[in-house]
């Protein structure tokens, strides 16, 4: 070997696994795009939850937070509606039964009700009373 080639063996990063960003790419990119918007979506749902006051446990009330709530459910519902095309009813229709679900719990839990079409998300599914 040439004394002015260096070994390959000898640069500092030679034994060094490759970033953990490297791996997660790999990982992220092995999961199907349903997998990850229902992930979306679920984790969405159950945020919503809490902040509607459906969090099990003696401090549910604790976590009640319709402002919150409402952005959730709406992000929701964007999602929901956008995806539920690509995705298909098999996967839609049970984000789609959360998503009025939660709804209609936002409107319970609101002491001043929305008018019909103006709760979160409806403006993106239609009316849910």
């Amino acid at each position: 070997m040439d004394p002015q080639t260096p070994n390959p063996s000898d640069s500092p990063n030679a034994s060094v696994a490759p970033p953990a960003a490297d791996q997660e790419t790999r990982d992220i990119a092995e999961v199907p795009a349903i997998e990850v918007i229902t992930t979306a979506a679920v984790h969405l749902m159950s945020a919503a939850a809490v902040k509607c006051g459906l969090a099990q446990g003696p401090d549910a009330a604790e976590h009640l937070d319709l402002d919150e709530a409402r952005r959730l459910i709406s992000a929701l519902a964007g999602l929901v509606t956008a995806a539920a095309p690509d995705i298909g009813s098999q996967h839609a229709a049970p984000l789609r039964d959360g998503l009025k679900s939660l709804q209609l719990a936002f409107r319970e839990a609101s002491v001043i009700p929305d008018p019909p079409g103006q709760g979160p998300g409806e403006r993106l599914t239609g009316s849910v009373v």
